[in-house]
């Protein structure tokens, strides 16, 4: 179908990727684990110690949206030295989002690290799902800022001269930058404040 289309490079991760998200994360409303991934797309975690060619991982989503990721960490600095090297033929292909060789990290696991697990949990995911908020920029406390259109300007004039007493124009959008940042502060704490109270009736 259209939605499936995988753009190169075309590699077992990026694919089952695609597969999973389709067809796994669109059922996920309620909270779900969905665990075991392929060693191929979690270079980090640690072999399954029962189910060939899997990792002790596991990934919680609700509403669709991830909210935490979670494994045992990977403490073989060979096998995780080969995992790097497949990743780097990865972005050979042109996988953007394939990680390069972290030769530090594997000295620090050639001297030895215990068994570990660790997990990471998306705040901001988090947030949309407790304010009933559709886009993760709705929730962003700093969204990235659009570049200026330079195209729009005329590079060759000289910059109009600001009225005596004016405070700089710079400091003027750092103001509205400021008080636009507090805006979207304030409606974010009423809106958690409406979900709590919600929630303790």
């Amino acid at each position: 179908t259209p939605d499936l289309n995988c753009p190169p490079p075309q590699t077992a991760a990026r694919l089952l990727d695609k597969l999973v998200g389709h067809y796994i994360e669109e059922l996920c409303v309620n909270p779900t684990f969905i665990m075991d991934h392929p060693q191929v797309m979690s270079p980090l975690a640690k072999y399954h110690r029962s189910l060939p060619f899997m990792t002790e991982r596991f990934e919680l989503f609700a509403n669709k949206h991830e909210l935490a990721n979670a494994y045992t960490e990977l403490n073989d600095p060979l096998v995780q030295r080969e995992r790097f090297n497949s990743q780097m033929k990865d972005k050979a292909a042109g996988d953007d989002e394939a990680m390069p060789i972290d030769e530090g990290f594997c000295t620090s696991l050639d001297y030895g690290l215990p068994p570990t697990g660790g997990w990471g949990c998306g705040v901001d995911r988090l947030t949309m799902l407790l304010t009933d908020t559709n886009t993760i920029k709705e929730v962003l406390l700093f969204p990235a800022m659009k570049p200026e259109d330079a195209g729009a300007k005329d590079l060759g004039a000289a910059p109009a001269a600001a009225p005596p007493g004016a405070p700089p124009a710079a400091a003027s959008r750092g103001n509205a930058t400021v008080n636009s940042l507090i805006a979207g502060i304030e409606s974010l704490k009423a809106d958690a404040l409406r979900v709590i109270s919600d929630f303790s009736k």
